[in-house]
């Protein structure tokens, strides 16, 4: 039986054999380069980028950059290469380079074993050519780095989502788009960075491998140390060691951390993320909430210029006051055929979450039947900046319990586009209601939920000593800057994403 192949799978068989010609054909270059002198030279020193000159000199007449002859010495990877024009690409933008004929003349020679990729520092004059296009002469010129591998066409680009992933060396370089993204979250953490700091918070950091696994019910990676000999887990959250520095003292701390949860990939999920945690002693969740909105204001406004944004053709305005609803009232307010009544007591709650198809498992109160209703018919509505609040006690083990009602926490999630960006609350400080909360989460741990915590006794000693009335709040980066950069899936916004291998 013949097998046959598909036209794709022949164009793929073509593809491969024409890389790895032009692989062959970049490797004798480089051979031949090798003859000669060093091939991967380090005496090359930048002192111009192509952004900042064209920001310089971009307004300039070429007359009077003729007159000036200003030299310039630029780096960075050949993008394009028509004749004697050739384009430059560094970490600010392009610019590019010409060789005059006296120059064509000197490096007649060398020309041909310049190709798109490689990386490449120039001395010369800057000009301007007749379409108003900045251009530097090669005067001086060194080949820094041989591109082996040829660079994706560039009609085609690199429009394969699962290479651009798994080669993101290669997207940075060919799509801007890529960079940009990049560029916006290193300003977003800055920024988020330098609101606390003026906010009086101290940025510290606390342990990634702890022997108790807390502050989140989530499925923790485990590893193992040899030297104490014994088992080890990668953190879910940085939460109890923030607060014992509280305890300690520290009265504002935050941290930019990395968490790691063994759980599932998805557009919102990575094993691996970051988080800002920050906690404020003598403060409640109420404080955090404007805190919140007060710093992503302020955020879109310094990151975007606008306090208006646009997520996946909708738009979303933080400068209007963000909305605030209980969990209870939302459920309410988002399916009007239900009653007060229809979900107020864990009989008629039951029969609610049944009808939506909701499985339920034994052991489920009044407090998680609530917040599997409200997660299955509320959260994907909340468009708009949502403060959802008065979480069920049962689902919020770390959480102050409210004055006022007991059934419910002093605690909030904030929602835009129908995603949970952030979670806070006024923290837990009685270390008796603490330690009965940890034991109900062991007691549903041996019952086969792996998300459940374990019992810290060094947390609740710290609590022994006395926590301050104290408020603290997560907010995920990765989602935030997923919505500030429209990106439609977390690995859009991480620069290594975790991927099956290949």
């Amino acid at each position: 039986m013949t097998n046959k192949i598909s036209a794709e799978e022949r164009v793929t068989e073509r593809d491969l054999q024409e890389e790895n010609r032009l692989i062959a054909e970049r490797r004798a270059k480089l051979a031949g380069i090798r003859q000669q002198a060093n091939a991967f030279p380090n005496v090359f020193r930048r002192s111009d980028y192509a952004a900042g000159l064209q920001e310089r000199f971009g307004d300039e007449s070429k007359e009077a950059l003729e007159s000036m002859g200003h030299e310039v010495s630029v780096a960075g990877r050949i993008m394009a290469k028509r004749g004697p024009f050739m384009v430059l690409q560094d970490v600010t933008g392009r610019i590019q380079l010409y060789a005059d004929k006296t120059a064509q003349n000197r490096i007649r020679d060398q020309w041909g074993h310049w190709d798109i990729g490689d990386l490449v520092g120039v001395t010369g004059a800057l000009h301007k050519s007749g379409k108003g296009d900045l251009y530097v002469n090669l005067e001086q010129y060194s080949l820094l780095t041989k591109s082996l591998r040829p660079l994706p066409d560039k009609h085609k680009g690199l429009s394969d989502t699962e290479i651009r992933y798994r080669q993101r060396y290669v997207d940075l370089i060919v799509n801007e788009d890529s960079r940009r993204v990049f560029q916006l979250r290193s300003k977003i953490i800055d920024y988020l960075r330098h609101y606390l700091n003026r906010h009086d918070f101290m940025e510290v950091e606390t342990p990634m491998m702890q022997v108790i696994p807390g502050g989140a019910t989530a499925r923790p990676f485990i590893t193992y140390h040899h030297s104490l000999d014994q088992e080890m887990f990668l953190r879910v959250a940085p939460e109890l060691y923030l607060k014992r520095l509280v305890v300690g003292g520290f009265e504002k701390v935050y941290e930019i951390n990395r968490n790691f949860r063994n759980e599932g990939l998805s557009t919102r999920h990575n094993p691996e993320f970051t988080m800002l945690e920050f906690y404020q002693a003598y403060a409640d969740y109420q404080d955090l909430m404007n805190l919140t909105e007060d710093m992503l204001r302020g955020l879109c406004f310094d990151v975007l210029g606008s306090t208006e944004i646009s997520y996946q053709g909708r738009a979303y305005d933080f400068s209007r006051p963000f909305t605030r609803m209980s969990v209870f009232d939302s459920i309410l307010h988002y399916n009007p055929e239900l009653q007060t009544s229809d979900i107020d007591n864990l009989d008629s709650a039951l029969k609610v979450a049944q009808n939506l198809d909701i499985p339920h498992k034994q052991g489920w109160g009044l407090g998680k039947v609530q917040i599997e209703i409200f997660e299955k018919t509320v959260e994907h509505r909340l468009d708009n900046p949502t403060f959802i609040t008065e979480y069920p006690t049962e689902v919020s083990p770390l959480a102050r319990r409210s004055d006022e009602n007991p059934f419910v926490t002093d605690r909030f999630e904030f929602f835009v586009g129908g995603r949970e960006i952030a979670n806070g609350f006024s923290e837990l400080n009685d270390p008796e209601d603490q330690a009965e909360r940890f034991m109900a989460q062991v007691r549903e741990k041996e019952a086969g939920d792996h998300e459940a915590m374990h019992f810290d006794a060094d947390y609740i000693r710290a609590l022994e000593y006395g926590l301050p009335p104290t408020a603290g709040e997560g907010i995920g980066i990765d989602r935030l800057v997923m919505l500030l950069t429209d990106s439609p899936s977390i690995r859009d916004v991480l620069l290594f994403p975790h991927m099956r291998p290949e």
